[in-house]
């Protein structure tokens, strides 16, 4: 998959404007970024005028009527407009967050959308995820154990064990916080950046798991982990309210605290 590069010295176009109907009263702008790697143009921002009278009040909805009614081309992630599958994730007015979340009338002036920043662009408002999901296989998202499963029922937790996965299992891995944090966009390739940290403390925090000490041994690296300068970008943009900084936080103490042992 081709890489999108800006080249030296050029700039993103002005693009194209696609005008509201003449009879259109309550018209807002979308200057949204455009780019097809199978062309040798730079990026542009085209501009759409829509109606909202004709609209629904989130960002996803002026995108969607977009594409339906003005132009076709237009590409993008999309799929349960609730908030939960991460799939609509890109950079609202200057904030990574998800368009079927984000309301129009929360944003004043033009509507700038651009693909989530400092990854490869498949093309338009669609990124390339294949690292970020690639590290995210790298931690093993899922329960280790060695003892036997019980025969007769699930592995068990209190409900206060239960309790400590509140504010990680709800991550829904859209990358918003991790293509804000500016550790990753310096070492992305090694660090390993805070949304898959989160799911990392998720399972080191999970009551069932019994490999803590082999994740623990597995972040301990001085990029993987210690790249986080505590900037905040991550707990600042994350659009489920989550602190992937806090996460981190916790697994550096776990790893103090093994040692002092």
């Amino acid at each position: 998959m081709a890489e999108f590069r800006l080249p030296k010295n050029s700039r993103i176009g002005k693009g194209k404007h696609f005008k509201a109907p003449s009879d259109a009263t309550n018209v807002r702008r979308f200057r949204i970024y455009r780019w097809d790697p199978d062309t040798a143009d730079n990026p542009r921002m085209d501009t759409y005028e829509v109606d909202l009278d004709k609209c629904g009040p989130m960002v996803l909805d002026a995108i969607i009527k977009i594409k339906n009614e003005i132009d076709p081309t237009l590409t993008f992630r999309r799929s349960c407009r609730e908030g939960i599958c991460g799939s609509c994730a890109m950079n609202i007015d200057g904030t990574n967050t998800l368009a079927c979340t984000r309301g129009i009338d929360e944003v004043k002036g033009d509507v700038a959308i651009y693909p989530l920043p400092h990854l490869p662009v498949v093309k338009d408002l669609v990124p390339d995820l294949t690292h970020f999901y690639a590290q995210y296989a790298s931690i093993k998202p899922w329960i280790r154990t060695q003892s036997a499963t019980p025969p007769d029922r699930e592995r068990f937790q209190s409900r206060e064990d239960r309790a400590q996965l509140d504010g990680l299992y709800e991550c829904i891995l859209c990358a918003c916080c991790s293509t804000a944090c500016p550790s990753y966009w310096w070492n992305g390739d090694r660090y390993l950046g805070p949304a898959i940290l989160l799911q990392a403390y998720r399972w080191i925090a999970d009551s069932r798991d019994e490999s803590t000490g082999e994740r623990l041994d597995d972040l301990e690296d001085p990029f993987r982990l210690y790249r986080c300068h505590t900037i905040m970008n991550c707990t600042a943009t994350c659009p489920k309210g989550l602190n992937p900084a806090k996460a981190i936080a916790e697994i550096k103490k776990a790893m103090l605290a093994r040692r002092s042992l």
